[in-house]
């Protein structure tokens, strides 16, 4: 007669490292679709009750008609169909003309789209998948996901909705078609102080949206500030936002910061800790925009203008967004970052040792006023 201790087997040991990559990536995507589903049932039904509540407030209105009435509920009873009709009809990208590429980042490119039923324009971002699950990039993605699905702020970048395909993640945004700040940057070189003023004050409504909503950007440089057709900012690229890890881990800021500098000293290359760039050193001055446009396209990104908690991992809070506004405005008046260098680990070292590397060029004259916020701005 068997024993009640043989009826049981053995629980099979959990050692996710036993599993091979697929097994390990099929798990992300199951846990990842039901929080999706959960998340997305509670928000449509928060939705649909908002919707009615304000439906039934037309309705107690005394100075409503009968007829008036009856015409308030039959079309809240239409748009609520063709809106649950819209949500059982799957996206595609083959719904969309492509227009040009305006975009390219590490892991995908942003189209100008134009949706073959009705001729609207919009800007999508199309992500591969083999990319993002190589380097475990769908927190990113679902960062700027819900921070844009959550947001209804002028300050931030409409997104309209999301899908996907057998090899990309799709996400299907607001069009602006001024460009972004660097192009202006790039364009213009230097802005007068009214100009920096009007920008910085809206960049300053814009992070204080996203600090409203719980989350801070951590990603705040000028490739991310939008401008739409009246000069308006908006923010953008949310995939850094906290929550969610970063694209590199604090070891990886460590090691740029202990390791040495990929580009020789020679005899011509520029001394990193005194940079010479100058109003009359325009060539050296061009040649760091163009290879920082270079650096935006690649995995590593620029750091130009990350705070130094985020590199040294001693925690961060609301303040690493306003430092990076220090730093955008700096580059505005003055024509670079304050502690751009000609690679990366130059900067990380700049940006961490930021009381010695500080400097304003004496051939540039700023107001006492813009100097003293930038300084308040770095020293939050």
């Amino acid at each position: 007669m068997p024993t009640r201790q043989s009826e049981f087997q053995q629980a099979p040991e959990r050692n996710p490292e036993k599993y091979g990559l697929n097994a390990n990536n099929n798990q992300k995507k199951c846990s990842q679709l039901a929080a999706d589903f959960f998340k997305d049932s509670v928000k449509r039904a928060r939705e649909r009750n908002l919707r009615q509540s304000e439906m039934e407030q037309k309705l107690q209105d005394p100075n409503q008609s009968p007829a008036r009435r009856e015409q308030i509920w039959q079309n809240g009873g239409k748009k609520e169909g063709r809106y649950l009709r819209f949500l059982r009809t799957k996206d595609k990208p083959d719904n969309y003309q492509t227009v040009k590429i305006i975009g390219k980042g590490a892991f995908g490119e942003v189209k100008l789209v134009q949706k073959k039923s009705d001729g609207v324009v919009y800007a999508m971002k199309s992500l591969v998948k083999t990319e993002m699950f190589k380097k475990d990039q769908l927190a990113h993605v679902r960062a700027e996901r819900d921070i844009l699905a959550e947001s209804d702020s002028p300050w931030v970048v409409k997104l309209y909705t999301t899908f996907q395909d057998a090899n990309f993640l799709y996400m299907l945004m607001e069009f602006l078609p001024g460009g972004d700040l660097m192009t202006m940057l790039i364009k213009y070189e230097i802005f007068s102080e009214d100009i920096t003023r009007f920008y910085i004050a809206e960049i300053v409504l814009a992070i204080e949206a996203v600090h409203k909503l719980g989350f801070i950007h951590r990603d705040i440089k000028p490739d991310n500030i939008l401008l739409d057709r009246g000069g308006h900012v908006k923010l953008t690229d949310f995939g850094l936002s906290t929550g969610f890890h970063k694209l590199h881990d604090n070891n990886y800021y460590q090691q740029l910061l202990q390791g040495r500098s990929s580009r020789p000293r020679d005899r011509n290359s520029v001394a990193i800790d005194q940079i010479n760039l100058t109003v009359s050193n325009r060539a050296q001055i061009n040649d760091w925009r163009r290879s920082r446009r270079l650096m935006a396209y690649s995995t590593v990104g620029t750091p130009d203008y990350i705070a130094p908690e985020i590199f040294t991992g001693h925690g961060y809070t609301f303040d690493c967004d306003w430092w990076s506004l220090g730093t955008i405005m700096f580059e505005c008046l003055v024509g670079w970052p304050p502690f751009c260098a000609e690679d990366s680990h130059d900067t990380y070292r700049k940006i961490v040792n930021w009381r010695q590397t500080l400097y304003f060029p004496d051939d540039i004259t700023l107001g006492a006023e813009a100097e003293h916020l930038i300084r308040r701005q770095v020293q939050l």
